[in-house]
Protein backbone atom coordinates (compact mmCIF):
# COMPACT_ATOMS: atom_id res chain seq x y z
CA UNK A 1 0.00 0.00 0.00
CA UNK A 2 1.25 3.28 -1.26
CA UNK A 3 1.03 6.06 1.50
CA UNK A 4 -0.87 9.78 0.44
CA UNK A 5 2.16 11.77 0.30
CA UNK A 6 5.88 11.49 -0.84
CA UNK A 7 8.80 13.70 -0.56
CA UNK A 8 11.03 13.08 -3.39
CA UNK A 9 14.16 14.15 -5.25
CA UNK A 10 14.90 14.98 -9.11
CA UNK A 11 17.60 15.05 -10.32
CA UNK A 12 18.69 17.72 -13.50
CA UNK A 13 21.26 16.42 -16.35
CA UNK A 14 21.09 19.84 -18.03
CA UNK A 15 22.68 21.64 -14.86
CA UNK A 16 23.43 18.55 -12.83
CA UNK A 17 20.96 20.29 -9.73
CA UNK A 18 18.85 18.67 -7.33
CA UNK A 19 14.91 19.76 -7.11
CA UNK A 20 13.31 18.42 -3.67
CA UNK A 21 9.31 18.94 -3.42
CA UNK A 22 6.50 16.79 -2.32
CA UNK A 23 3.38 15.67 -3.55
CA UNK A 24 0.09 13.48 -3.51
CA UNK A 25 0.38 12.18 -6.60
CA UNK A 26 3.91 11.53 -7.61
CA UNK A 27 2.99 10.35 -11.39
CA UNK A 28 1.47 13.36 -11.92
CA UNK A 29 4.04 15.81 -10.90
CA UNK A 30 6.92 13.90 -12.29
CA UNK A 31 5.10 14.43 -15.75
CA UNK A 32 5.24 17.78 -15.06
CA UNK A 33 8.45 18.10 -14.50
CA UNK A 34 9.47 15.97 -17.42
CA UNK A 35 7.25 17.74 -19.85
CA UNK A 36 8.40 21.48 -18.78
CA UNK A 37 5.07 22.40 -17.49
CA UNK A 38 6.10 23.27 -14.00
CA UNK A 39 7.57 26.70 -13.85
CA UNK A 40 10.51 25.95 -11.29
CA UNK A 41 11.64 23.39 -13.20
CA UNK A 42 11.01 23.79 -17.33
CA UNK A 43 14.35 25.03 -19.01
CA UNK A 44 16.24 22.43 -16.74
CA UNK A 45 15.43 18.75 -17.86
CA UNK A 46 15.57 16.02 -18.75
CA UNK A 47 14.97 14.73 -15.34
CA UNK A 48 15.68 11.63 -13.26
CA UNK A 49 13.62 10.71 -10.32
CA UNK A 50 16.42 9.29 -7.68
CA UNK A 51 14.40 9.53 -4.46
CA UNK A 52 11.38 9.12 -2.91
CA UNK A 53 10.16 8.70 0.75
CA UNK A 54 6.12 8.28 1.52
CA UNK A 55 4.01 9.76 4.47
CA UNK A 56 0.48 9.53 5.82
CA UNK A 57 0.32 13.13 6.30
CA UNK A 58 0.73 16.13 3.87
CA UNK A 59 2.46 18.49 6.81
CA UNK A 60 5.02 15.63 7.56
CA UNK A 61 6.25 15.44 4.01
CA UNK A 62 6.15 19.28 4.08
CA UNK A 63 8.43 19.08 7.36
CA UNK A 64 10.83 16.41 5.47
CA UNK A 65 10.98 18.60 1.98
CA UNK A 66 12.03 21.36 4.43
CA UNK A 67 14.45 19.19 6.08
CA UNK A 68 16.42 18.00 3.21
CA UNK A 69 16.72 21.68 1.54
CA UNK A 70 18.25 22.90 4.91
CA UNK A 71 21.59 22.43 5.47
CA UNK A 72 21.58 19.61 7.75
CA UNK A 73 19.53 17.81 5.42
CA UNK A 74 21.65 17.85 2.14
CA UNK A 75 24.43 16.59 4.49
CA UNK A 76 22.05 13.68 5.21
CA UNK A 77 21.07 13.29 1.66
CA UNK A 78 24.58 13.21 1.19
CA UNK A 79 25.30 10.45 3.16
CA UNK A 80 22.08 8.81 1.97
CA UNK A 81 22.84 8.79 -1.43
CA UNK A 82 26.52 8.72 -1.65
CA UNK A 83 26.08 6.37 -4.15
CA UNK A 84 23.53 7.56 -6.46
CA UNK A 85 25.37 11.17 -6.47
CA UNK A 86 28.90 9.65 -7.19
CA UNK A 87 27.08 7.58 -10.13
CA UNK A 88 26.02 10.63 -11.36
CA UNK A 89 28.89 13.23 -10.89
CA UNK A 90 26.63 15.13 -8.69
CA UNK A 91 28.90 17.28 -6.45
CA UNK A 92 26.81 20.35 -4.90
CA UNK A 93 26.10 18.73 -1.42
Amino acid sequence: MKLPYCVYILFSEYDHQLYIGYTSDIERRYAEHTSGNSRSTKYRGPWKLIFIEYYLFKEDAKKRENYFKSTIGKRALKILLADTFEKLKYKNI
